[in-house]
């Protein structure tokens, strides 16, 4: 990449939004922002992208759509939580790699600390009974959220594409199946997306030929990460590894985690896993914050914060390190053809992801009810429900029904 990460977005950007009520756009308001959908941004990451389109585009008319659009690709193209990525991209295109950590701060700190003083607690008590009943309560009335969104988010990419579409059912099922996602054929669907709709097989002697993320991600994936005991600097390498390692979601996280955390290395004992999702789930900010809970149990304090950083690390720099070749190269057929390509899969990936975690929440009738209920609620147009209503109501129900 040419363009250093500590370097801000290149000019000529597009056109600059309205200013909406709220007044125009500074990093400060950014900020602010940002730290209130962390606290109180409920339902997944796909909900929370939702948010951003309709707070930041539609309400304060801070960004354009197309810059909207611009953040889902980044988000869904590169390894690591879209909800994360698609924030960051946000405080870049505003202020370069500094916007992309001052937005990246707020948006995280406030469930870390929800999530490390619940951590404290579980820990203290050898377990907390009111988490698993919040959990099977929460677990699926966001599984309805993420359904929906899931849907509408393919519909709004993938539109009337019947090859998009193909490649997002292929995705979701391997996904199911496997438990986890394959990254060589999110790849592949990339690569498959900038020759079919990128103008075919590109010439070797070609610039864009010279541009290949498979070829960056290789290089990567090459290094090993080998270990039995629950070091420090281990457990740390383990989450850049599964932030740098996991696409389209933070529910994408979730297989990675279980394999290393659980089977691989005994870290954490089943219950303590399914404990450690349910955080993520219903707790406000991105889902990916799991790992801050799972870091606690494993090594205190230290372990929540070395989890934490080291998860969200390598989302920052695959937004800053290329963020400014996509701005140069953004209306390039064969960056756009990826683009598609690796959207389709992302979506396909995230209905995947969800019906992996289906097969943890849904445990009996009672959970089925909850789900259906969620999934009426939210369809029905008459009245609109808030997502944190919503969440609130089915961890009452959870509550009343599990206790």
């Amino acid at each position: 990449m040419s363009t250093p990460a500590t370097q801000p977005a290149p000019a000529s950007p597009p056109a600059a939004p309205e200013h909406g009520p709220e007044g125009p756009r500074t990093l400060r308001g950014l900020v602010g922002y940002f730290l209130k959908l962390g606290a109180s941004g409920f339902g997944g990451p796909i909900a929370l992208v939702g948010y951003m389109q309709r707070d930041l585009v539609e309400q304060r008319r801070w960004f354009t759509e197309a810059e909207f659009q611009q953040a889902l690709a980044v988000g869904q193209t590169m390894p690591g939580p879209l909800a994360a990525q698609a924030a960051m991209w946000f405080g870049y295109l505003h202020a370069g790699a500094r916007g992309a950590a001052a937005v990246a701060l707020p948006f995280v700190l406030p469930p870390f600390v929800i999530v490390t003083a619940v951590a404290v607690l579980y820990a203290e008590h050898q377990g907390l009974a009111w988490v698993h009943h919040v959990f099977l309560g929460v677990g699926p009335a966001v599984l309805a959220i993420i359904a929906i969104a899931a849907y509408k988010l393919g519909r709004s990419t993938n539109k009337s594409d019947p090859v998009l579409w193909a490649i997002a059912a292929v995705l979701c099922a391997v996904t199911a199946i496997a438990g986890a996602e394959i990254v060589w054929l999110f790849l592949l669907a990339g690569a498959f997306g900038a020759m079919y709709y990128g103008g075919g097989l590109p010439s070797l002697r070609s610039g864009a030929a010279s541009f290949s993320p498979a070829a960056l991600l290789a290089a990567v994936q090459g290094l090993a990460w080998t270990g039995s005991g629950a070091s420090l600097g281990a457990m740390g390498l383990f989450f850049a590894k599964a932030g740098a390692f996991t696409f389209g979601s933070g529910l994408a996280i979730v297989p990675f985690l279980h394999q290393g955390l659980v089977e691989d290395h005994a870290w954490l004992t089943e219950q303590q896993f399914v404990d450690a999702v349910a955080m993520g789930l219903i707790s406000p900010g991105p889902v990916v914050i799991m790992a801050t809970f799972a870091g606690y149990l494993v090594f205190g304090l230290t372990g929540a914060i070395v989890a934490t950083v080291a998860v969200f690390v390598p989302v920052y720099l695959f937004v800053v390190v290329p963020g400014g070749f996509i701005r140069r190269h953004e209306q390039h057929p064969r960056l756009q053809g990826f683009v598609k390509g690796a959207t389709a899969a992302a979506v396909g990936a995230i209905a995947g992801a969800a019906i992996v975690i289906a097969g943890q929440v849904i445990e009996d009738r009672w959970s089925v009810l909850i789900g259906l209920i969620a999934l009426a609620a939210l369809l029905q147009s008459k009245v609109k429900v808030p997502e944190p209503a919503l969440v609130a109501t089915a961890a009452l129900l959870g509550l009343i029904a599990f206790s």
